[in-house]
């Protein structure tokens, strides 16, 4: 009960102030609206900056290019080579979970690798035959002479 006497009181006692700052204001003393024609200008003011900028852009990203042409270019590979990857991974997984398809590319994996192994690693020969093969293919790759190490 005390606390209803007292929000009617509070609330009286704003609706009186109120009422008394309008019937103490003279119609001199109101403040007056801007004119009509300064929002015009203002407007035509942000419109000019934003075509200011606009007409600006293009030499705002060149110059933003040229000096960030390494971090952007590394950004853009990384994100081609993570989805590539994914892709990759997705195709991959649907090929493995094709009944059968799975094993039988373990079981060529593993007779190529077993192939590999006796072709080109158990004899000193072959495994001088394959290190001259993968200096050429680097020659070729490159266009240029390794040195001799």
């Amino acid at each position: 009960m005390e606390t209803e006497l007292e929000q009617q009181q509070y609330v009286d006692a704003a609706s009186q102030n109120q009422i008394e700052a309008l019937k103490g204001s003279e119609a001199g003393n109101l403040p007056m609206l801007p004119p009509a024609s300064e929002p015009e200008e203002q407007w035509q003011r942000i419109g000019r900056q934003i075509s200011t900028f606009l007409a600006q852009l293009p030499e705002y990203i060149s110059s933003f290019y040229q000096e960030y042409k390494l971090p952007i270019i590394s950004f853009a590979l990384l994100v081609i080579v993570v989805t590539t990857l994914r892709i990759f991974l997705a195709v991959l997984n649907a090929i493995n979970s094709i009944p059968l398809v799975s094993p039988i590319l373990q079981f060529i994996g593993l007779g190529y690798t077993i192939w590999f192994t006796f072709r080109y690693l158990l004899k000193d020969s072959t495994r001088q035959e394959l290190a001259g093969e993968i200096r050429l293919l680097k020659k070729q790759i490159l266009g240029r002479q390794e040195s001799q190490t």
